[in-house]
């Protein structure tokens, strides 16, 4: 964005994606694979040769042979599924591709939209075609693409939009705000329907609080507000913390009537004398510490490796702790 150029993103959306894992290609991915559970006779039989049945009030059905699909809600579930779509960035060369389990974004920026298009489109026919050989499917309702830039630079455009067609000649729906990963991004990356959105959440939490704050002693409010409310603020706050004064200072607003409802003070009661008895730091303060404990962990090779990956080449080398 910086750089003047335009990024399209298409979000893809497996249809019940943990179930429709071919037993058969998983095992082959795994014997192709070097990790340990390729070697894991045990596992090997995990998931070869098993079946179902229901039965109920006494009644059993026939089994049923079972030759797809990993355990839901399961430690060894999402490892499974990453292992089996861990192939998928080898067909798009000309793009970048994020996944987090099922959980999947192709992107690529270029100058013009036309020259996005293309790319886009031809990184999406080797993305079905790849999807075909591995026997997933598609949600096409809930795949959908995001056309990201300036404001000047979309707003130049005529149509601000993305065209990229299916296999099936349908054209993907293009929108203009989605939730990823818990963070709702928008067109310019400004945060402002993530904030908005949360705090909308967060004020009628905050209303019930209100209205037993009564029966509740300080120490109680003040243990519901920092474990089951702050967290909420403070996900993902080190991304959208470069948003907007007039968006953050929403989020400030929210914080100062934790406080408010914590200590029971009026409004009249200024945030630096509420956050000084309650020893907490700004709202500002928690992001930079938030930033710098991210920005320190990816110098000293303490981050995951996913992120180790991404960081370098988003954080400036000069940063100064």
């Amino acid at each position: 964005m910086e750089q003047g150029n335009l990024t399209g993103a298409i979000f893809l959306d497996f249809a019940k994606a943990f179930d429709t894992v071919d037993h058969g290609i998983l095992l082959q991915k795994l014997k192709n694979s070097e990790t340990r559970l390729a070697c894991d006779h045990q596992y090997q039989s995990y998931v070869s040769d098993r079946s179902q049945y229901v039965s109920v009030s006494g009644s059993t059905s026939l089994p049923l042979s079972v030759t797809c699909g990993v355990p839901l809600g399961s430690i060894l579930g999402p490892l499974l599924f990453t292992i089996f779509i861990n192939d998928l960035p080898n067909v798009c060369k000309a793009s970048t591709v994020h996944m987090y389990a099922d959980d999947t974004v192709i992107y690529t920026s270029k100058p013009d939209l036309q020259q996005l298009e293309a790319v886009l489109q031809d990184q999406f026919t080797e993305v079905e075609k790849w999807i075909k050989d591995n026997k997933l499917f598609l949600n096409a309702d809930k795949t959908v693409t995001m056309l990201f830039g300036t404001k000047p630079k979309l707003h130049k455009l005529q149509t601000p939009h993305l065209c990229v067609r299916t296999k099936s000649n349908g054209t993907m729906t293009t929108v203009t705000s989605l939730k990823y990963l818990g963070m709702w991004l928008d067109p310019n990356l400004s945060f402002g329907p993530h904030i908005e959105k949360l705090s909308s959440k967060l004020y009628p939490k905050l209303g019930a609080l209100y209205r037993n704050k009564s029966c509740l002693s300080p120490a109680v409010r003040k243990k519901i507000v920092q474990q089951m409310l702050m967290p909420a603020i403070e996900y993902g706050d080190v991304l959208y913390a470069a948003a907007p004064q007039t968006h953050l200072q929403k989020l400030t607003t929210l914080y100062n009537s934790f406080c408010r409802i914590v200590l029971q003070c009026n409004y009249m009661t200024h945030h630096c004398d509420m956050l000084k008895e309650l020893n907490w730091p700004s709202l500002e303060s928690r992001r930079t510490l938030h930033l710098s404990n991210l920005v320190f962990k990816s110098f000293s090779g303490k981050l995951p490796p996913y992120l180790s990956r991404l960081l370098p080449s988003a954080v400036p080398s000069s940063y100064n702790l």
